[in-house]
């Protein structure tokens, strides 16, 4: 499979503290890849580095062969580079479908200030519905997002995410704080989305990696200490002796 996305050699220094060394991995179409390690390895730092929010100090991202590594966040959204956030970053007084229709209106080109048209334009709630639709939200569409569950907010921002018309999926954590029933509908909708996107995984629950990855790098110190498909991590004894530990 040719790569959707190439990192090649990121690093990213703060002061004395190298965060991320030499980290260098890739992700296809149709491939969940999992990114995983203890608090402090740099896994969500490197995330900030594919999508642009904060620029390495060394290496370059290589997004459908181009080389972005000099472009920001919103010009790599528009080329398809989607993100989620560890923590939920909704406008907690609007509406399900308006802050979907805000990420469709940001996608055109136009300016988050504009909160009033993207309320009543009929094209870009259309394009926000799908998405809410196929998120399993469309029933929620009326409802402000500060009145939906955690669950429900996580699977707000991936019709977000989707909405951006992306062909990779940047996802922070996206089971953080969920339930048992809520974390099963979210490994249902990202194991739905995987063959239609490319997805970068970062996330602490085990059994959802294992469930949904095609392949896991783990980092360990801001190094890809081991890479591989889920069987050869789980059986790999330095990474169990760095971080899943004699149950897993």
């Amino acid at each position: 499979m040719s790569a959707l996305l190439e990192l090649r050699g990121l690093s990213k220094r703060f002061g004395g503290l190298a965060v991320t060394q030499d980290v260098s991995l890739s992700l296809a179409l149709g491939e969940v890849h999992a990114l995983i390690g203890p608090n402090g390895a740099g896994k969500t730092t490197l995330i900030h580095q594919v999508s642009g929010t904060l620029a390495p100090d060394a290496g370059q991202v290589v997004f459908l062969g181009e080389d972005v590594t000099a472009l920001g966040l919103a010009a790599r959204a528009r080329r398809g580079l989607a993100r989620s956030f560890q923590i939920t970053c909704l406008l907690p007084g609007f509406s399900a479908l308006e802050n979907v229709a805000l990420a469709v209106q940001a996608r055109s080109g136009s300016s988050f200030r504009f909160f009033r048209p993207a309320r009543g334009e009929a094209a870009l709630n259309a394009r926000a519905m799908a998405a809410l639709d196929e998120m399993g939200l469309a029933a929620r569409a009326g409802v402000p997002a500060s009145a939906l569950s955690h669950g429900e907010k996580r699977q707000l921002e991936l019709a977000i995410a989707l909405a951006m018309e992306p062909r990779v999926l940047l996802l922070d954590e996206p089971l953080a704080g969920t339930g048992a029933e809520e974390a099963e509908r979210l490994i249902a909708l990202l194991r739905g989305l995987k063959q239609r996107f490319g997805i970068l995984l970062i996330e602490h629950d085990m059994p959802a990696v294992f469930a949904l990855a095609d392949r896991i790098s783990v980092l360990a110190q801001g190094k890809v200490i081991a890479s591989g498909t889920p069987d050869a991590i789980r059986a790999d004894a330095q990474v169990r002796a760095a971080y899943l530990g004699d149950d897993e």
